[in-house]
């Protein structure tokens, strides 16, 4: 087991490095801060000045160290736009971020696994039929059509939910929350919604097919033919051993919902990351989004080792086989 996670934090190391790189190669050919923060009228010695300052006259070797030592602190520099320190809006958005995708991620799962389920042991039902249409819809729809429908029913129509901004929240400590207030939640329904769709469908498909696949096997056959119910056989059996790749997919998702909130994020004009990072784009704020990458590849590196890690306790395969490879 130490081997095992040791050989991943390796990995992670090794892919951090490399997002590090891609980051700070922004900052070398993607415009240039000292004409972006001085101006065109600013003078030569000014611009030499202000060169040293920040570094840029250094080599190449030298300035990707002092970049990833900084960035191991959190230290991403001045944002370019808005002239503030780029961990300082980091911190104050990435709440707002985290609880959408959070809130978007339970309703996904706690929506998509019972109607998978329900998909696979009854497959003849219009009501199954009706969920895999569901899910067909969900996955081929884009994010930012299926946010703009809901607008146009709840917000403008029925005019029952707002449709921009992240409504009355409250501060506790340095960490921003809408979840303990009812505007806050009454805000967070549309864009948690929007966002959840693709995975819920994803999830809905996933689990009935994992579920369809287990109920062939040959364990579930010995099970019915030992006289157990069939509640027995589909959740005490057939459930458990079709969560365990839904384990690996949601974690993955539960990243991707963090990196790609940017088109939900922009539709409800929620303010998190992902508007943070479109702003930046148009801007071209380099270290903005040179701390938006490597914060969302960090994010990704995480997950992808608590899965690994979770992956490896669910599944007695894996410990099997690495336990007799140790041994030979």
């Amino acid at each position: 087991m130490l081997v095992f996670v040791l050989r991943r934090l390796a990995q992670a190391l090794v892919v951090m490095l490399a997002v590090a790189f891609i980051a700070f190669m922004l900052f070398q050919y993607v415009g240039d801060p000292v004409t972006n923060l001085l101006g065109q009228d600013a003078t030569a010695e000014d611009r030499a000045q202000l060169r040293h300052d920040l570094g840029l006259d250094q080599p190449f070797p030298v300035q990707f160290a002092t970049f990833v030592a900084n960035a191991v602190q959190g230290e991403f520099g001045v944002s370019l736009r808005q002239g503030r320190k780029v961990a300082t809006l980091i911190t104050e958005r990435f709440p707002a971020t985290l609880e959408l995708a959070f809130v978007a991620a339970l309703i996904a799962l706690l929506a998509g696994i019972p109607m998978g389920v329900y998909a696979a042991l009854r497959r003849g039902h219009w009501l199954s039929q009706l969920m895999m249409t569901f899910s067909l819809l969900g996955v081929s729809l884009p994010t930012f059509l299926i946010g703009i429908l809901l607008i146009l029913v709840f917000a403008v129509t029925w005019n029952v939910l707002p449709s921009f901004g992240r409504g009355e929240v409250i501060r506790i400590g340095g960490w921003s929350t809408g979840l303990l207030t009812p505007d806050g939640w009454k805000h967070l329904v549309l864009p948690a919604v929007t966002l959840s769709i693709f995975q819920l469908a994803l999830i809905l498909r996933l689990v009935r097919a994992e579920m369809l696949e287990v109920l062939r096997s040959d364990y579930i056959k010995f099970a019915r033919a030992r006289g157990l119910p069939d509640r027995v056989v589909y959740f005490g059996h057939a459930l458990k051993n079709t969560l365990v790749p839904v384990i690996t997919i949601t974690g993955l998702q539960l990243g991707s919902l963090i990196a790609f909130a940017i088109i939900t994020e922009t539709v409800f004009q929620w303010p998190g990351m992902g508007l943070l990072f479109i702003q930046a784009v148009q801007f071209a704020d380099i270290p903005v989004m040179a701390a938006y990458l490597c914060l969302i590849a960090l994010i990704f590196v995480v997950i992808n080792l608590v899965v690994d890690l979770l992956y490896f306790a669910v599944d007695p395969r894996l410990r099997i086989e690495r336990s007799a490879s140790g041994h030979g």
